[in-house]
């Protein structure tokens, strides 16, 4: 029998001058690491593994008086006006030397790509390269995957959209790969969704896969054309999309925005009237835009209450999402938006007024209605807080947000290599180590 008292007494003070002095150098070298972390993609490297893999067995054991889930307007949205991030996004790091987007951000695009586009049991190599491409953390990496795939399969349609997506350096040249991709992408949902293939096993997950590509590819393509002042090509590629795009695209919002540009009111309000319904869920896009719409009726056309009407439909805007009004009204400078938001939240706020900044300025009277309203608007909604965090750039403060106490780290870290240090000093030199041992710091205490 093994007996822990014989055992212990064995062990030398050296042994454990040796385990403090281990412990703290690994203690160090671990929050030297997560602060370099969140450093470098601005997030906890160990709150991230920890809610990944201790998240659900907590979940699973949830008490009956837990807390209820976040509500379904309070969730994180894929950012139908995201930029491109080799055209756009990286300008930003190239001039600024910022990254403009959290690793939180890109890890949910990388499993919504991989959702979208990938077929469960394939194992092609062309397959297999375009999941390694969407699973890599590095732009280069993610170009040099596309790229292989691409020279397996030629017209693979989701390599090239990942090619215009992160590699092509402006937006024409980004339009010029997408072209290619949409060819290829209608071509691919022709023969997977044709008569011929229906029996065949997996047709219905690649039909289902090709029609997610062309969708995404047209939406994308639309966004270039947008940006290249074609505004006729985006609203047509928009209205197709709205009318038989999936639902997760909210290509609506897309249209909203070409047809502000055009100053087309009328389809604008037509699509507001659709959208603006109890039953779907609710978004800044859709409810300040209404607020628009109503306080330009109110200016152009002065009717009696028009103007208590209009305050009162920006009101309504203002307690769904409280963030907005400050961008608007230029009281909080504006950044690149993020690739996600969350509703409600200020990341959603960020986004809209992005792209919707411009409308409001040409509407005359309508930021005096905004600024009429705002000075007694609500306060920002709970659920936005944590999240707005992991989604919004360290350079831009989220609203009502705490700075992280970001000197923390790096101290706890120089404390524990320093106890390391005197711990194995004090192994090597422990005649030195005596003379600081407690009994004669009292008497030097004393003398003094």
């Amino acid at each position: 029998m093994w007996d822990s008292s014989t055992f212990l007494s064995a062990l030398t003070p050296k042994f454990y001058v040796a385990l403090t002095g281990t412990s703290s150098l690994i203690s160090g070298l671990i929050l030297i690491f997560e602060w370099w972390y969140y450093r470098k993609y601005g997030a906890s490297f160990i709150e991230q593994v920890s809610l990944a893999h201790l998240g659900p067995w907590f979940a699973a054991d949830e008490p009956p008086g837990a807390p209820p889930p976040m509500p379904q307007e309070c969730k994180v949205w894929r950012n139908p006006m995201a930029l491109l991030r080799g055209a756009e996004y990286a300008r930003l790091w190239a001039a600024a030397r910022r990254a403009p987007l959290t690793y939180y951000d890109m890890n949910l695009s990388a499993q919504e790509h991989q959702a979208w586009f990938g077929v469960a049991g394939a194992d092609s190599p062309c397959e297999a390269a375009l999941a390694r491409a969407w699973r890599e953390r590095e732009p280069a990496a993610r170009v040099a995957a596309a790229r292989a795939a691409l020279a397996i399969r030629p017209d693979c349609a989701a390599a090239l959209l990942l090619l215009a997506e992160e590699d092509a350096p402006t937006v024409a040249e980004a339009e010029r790969v997408l072209k290619r991709a949409w060819r290829c992408a209608e071509a691919a949902w022709r023969v997977s969704s044709g008569a011929g293939v229906a029996n065949v096993a997996g047709s219905a997950a690649r039909a289902r896969r090709d029609a997610a590509v062309l969708a995404h590819v047209k939406r994308r393509a639309g966004m270039c054309a947008r940006r290249l002042g074609r505004l006729r090509d985006a609203a047509r590629v928009f209205r197709e999309l709205a009318r038989d795009g999936p639902a997760p695209l909210h290509a609506h919002e897309n249209l909203l925005e070409v047809l502000l540009e055009q100053r087309l009111y009328l389809d604008a309000q037509a699509v507001v009237a659709r959208y603006d319904d109890p039953s779907l869920p609710p978004s800044a896009t859709i409810l300040y835009t209404a607020a628009l719409l109503r306080a330009r009726a109110a200016v152009l056309a002065p009717r009696p209450n028009a103007e208590l009407q209009a305050i009162e439909t920006i009101r309504r805007a203002i307690e769904f999402n409280p963030h907005v009004p400050a961008y608007l009204l230029e009281l909080r400078p504006l950044t690149l938006p993020p690739e996600h938001v969350l509703r409600r939240g200020d990341s959603e706020a960020l986004a809209y007024a992005f792209c919707h900044l411009r409308h409001w300025r040409n509407c005359e009277g309508a930021l005096k209605l905004l600024h009429a309203a705002h000075s007694t608007g609500p306060p920002a909604p709970p659920c936005s807080l944590c999240l707005d965090r992991e989604l919004l750039p360290a350079h831009h403060a989220a609203w009502g947000l705490a700075s992280r106490p970001r000197a923390l780290l790096p101290l706890l870290g120089a404390l524990c290599v320093c106890a390391a240090l005197l711990a194995l000093c004090a192994a090597r030199w422990p005649h030195a180590a005596a003379a600081l041992a407690p009994e004669r710091l009292l008497r030097l205490l004393h003398h003094v």
